[in-house]
């Protein structure tokens, strides 16, 4: 079972508001003392707080249930009710809060140490001290406490990143990663491959870098749910500039540029206004004659988006990828990066959130108990356990 959790769904509650107290002060002279009940405390809220140290929503995979706490009472002498306990909700910067039964978003939680009020605490009832009057001297009510809220949410991660890498399996985006930071995602010649998002910081001149996210690559028809679907795009939503990928040894390298562009745009309109930059990969593995016919492209040249040759494995283009990079990075129409959050399909989206099993239990295991079936047990004796 992977560590990197991008989704979770959990109900939260509120606290509710403590009632306040109805009570008429009576001491030995001081018989008709008047009313003196006190406030209910507040409810504790479920509050969430942005924590750049985590990049996962692994520890809140199991907590299916977060409460916050209720307010006390009001006593006498009026005296307050203790305030509930807030219930504090650390996440990854860059987590998207969606409602859990429409699919409506709620907020998001981009810095450190922000801080996202997502249900509040209800409010503690006055008492009666609070309602005499000329007219009322002793009222004998007081009001009670709000009561709490409590919502169901789905909680998504958006990792934060510079450069986004979009290409299809075996593109070369995971080599490329490892070679430009010191990222080490996992590299093989089969597809699918990087099953989980892969960040590394890559370093560039005098001491300046940026960072770069590799998502699991993407397949025409992933809008239809193909492949490992659109899951993952996700986390190139906050991306200021796109890098697609595309090995030199494709049949048609516009015709599969246009696939991707197809599939983002079928998964998010909004990515496609997002500046991009075309790497032709593994230019190693083709002959000069066949590279310079590619440069010579006019299908490359009609594109009108920047267009790098790259070979990660003999380094070449490399540092004329990272110019590249950096220049689109810095232009002012980059450099602030909005988005909006759209309603999410819930019936999509937990479709392709199946629970995890646990991590020792095989495919077709089946446990006593669970079916009905009458056990021979004459056939097992004589191996020492019934003796």
């Amino acid at each position: 079972m992977t560590n990197f959790i991008d989704y979770v769904k959990i109900y939260c509650r509120s606290g509710k508001g403590g009632a306040g107290c109805m009570h008429l002060h009576r001491a030995k002279y001081l018989p008709k003392g008047g009313p003196d009940g006190g406030d209910g405390g507040k409810g504790g809220s479920i509050i969430l707080k942005g924590n750049r140290n985590l990049w996962t929503l692994l520890h809140l995979k199991y907590q299916k249930h977060i409460m916050a706490t209720d307010g006390g009472k009001g006593g006498q002498s009026r005296s307050f009710g203790k305030d509930g306990e807030d219930k504090i909700i650390e996440v990854p910067c860059g987590t998207v809060v969606y409602d859990g039964e429409t699919g409506a978003f709620i907020c998001e939680v981009k810095a450190h140490d922000e801080r996202v009020v997502l249900l509040k605490g209800g409010r503690g009832g006055l008492g009666n001290w609070h309602f005499r009057t000329a007219t009322n001297q002793a009222p004998r009510y007081a009001q009670p406490g709000e009561p709490a809220q409590e919502r169901t949410v789905i909680m998504q991660l958006k990792v934060l990143a510079d450069v986004g890498l979009v290409g299809f399996p075996n593109a070369g985006k995971s080599t490329l990663l490892s070679v430009v930071s010191a990222a080490k995602p996992e590299i093989a010649d089969y597809p699918f491959t990087t099953l989980t998002p892969q960040l590394g910081i890559v370093s560039y001149r005098d001491g300046r870098s940026f960072c770069m996210a590799d998502i699991p690559g993407i397949i025409e028809g992933a809008s239809e749910g193909k492949g490992l679907g659109l899951r993952f795009l996700r986390h190139i939503e906050r991306n200021a500039v796109l890098l697609f990928m595309v090995p030199a040894t494709s049949e048609n390298i516009a015709k599969e540029y246009k696939i991707l562009l197809h599939e983002l745009e079928q998964y998010n309109p909004e990515l496609l206004t997002k500046a991009r930059i075309l790497a032709i990969s593994k230019c190693d593995a083709v002959d000069e004659k066949a590279l310079k016919k590619l440069k010579d492209s006019k299908a490359l040249k009609g594109l009108d988006i920047p267009v790098v040759f790259i070979s990660s494995v003999a380094g070449t283009g490399i540092d004329e990828l990272k110019d590249a990079l950096w220049t689109e990075l810095n232009k002012e129409k980059n450099q602030v990066i909005e988005i909006s959050h759209a309603p999410i399909d819930i019936t999509a989206v937990e479709r392709e959130e199946p629970e995890a099993k646990e991590e020792n239990e095989e495919e077709g295991t089946i446990y006593l108990n669970e079916v009905e079936e009458e056990w021979d047990l004459d056939k097992y004796k004589g191996i020492g356990w019934d003796e």
